[in-house]
């Protein structure tokens, strides 16, 4: 079996932080850092090349297939701030609702700027997503 790219490592999170070009982008993703770090209580750590990651899991799925995985998650993506989410996501749909303006995708929140969306509830969302991980 190939070897997963996305898996953790030991790539600095904060040099890959300080290296987003966008000043506003960067901002977002060092408060979105802060935040999941205290929501999750793990230390930040970078997944592959683009992913700064908090807490690890095994996951395994119905074909058999299993591999270490981080709770919850994000990258500073160009187009968007990306967030990482376990499970199905309509399991947050009351939270988004109230969120601000975002996309979702699958296992994906888009953010284009934090000053768009209410932290308190970002917050919430990522209190649940950590409790969601511990269940899988």
């Amino acid at each position: 079996m190939a070897e997963l790219k996305t898996s953790r490592n030991d790539d600095d999170v904060e040099a890959f932080l300080d290296a987003v070009p966008d000043a506003g982008r960067r901002a977002d993703a060092v408060a979105v850092c802060s935040l999941m770090g205290a929501v999750s209580g793990a230390e930040p750590a970078m997944w592959g090349v683009g992913i700064v990651g908090f807490g690890t899991r095994r996951l395994r799925y119905e074909t058999g297939r299993e591999l270490d995985w981080f709770d919850i998650g994000f990258s500073p993506r160009k187009q968007a701030l990306t967030l990482y989410l376990p499970g199905e996501l309509d399991a947050y749909a009351d939270l988004f609702a109230r969120l601000g303006q975002h996309k979702v995708g699958k296992g994906c929140l888009y953010v284009k700027r934090l000053a768009d969306v209410d932290t308190g509830v970002l917050e919430s969302v990522l209190k649940r997503a950590v409790e969601h991980a511990k269940l899988e």
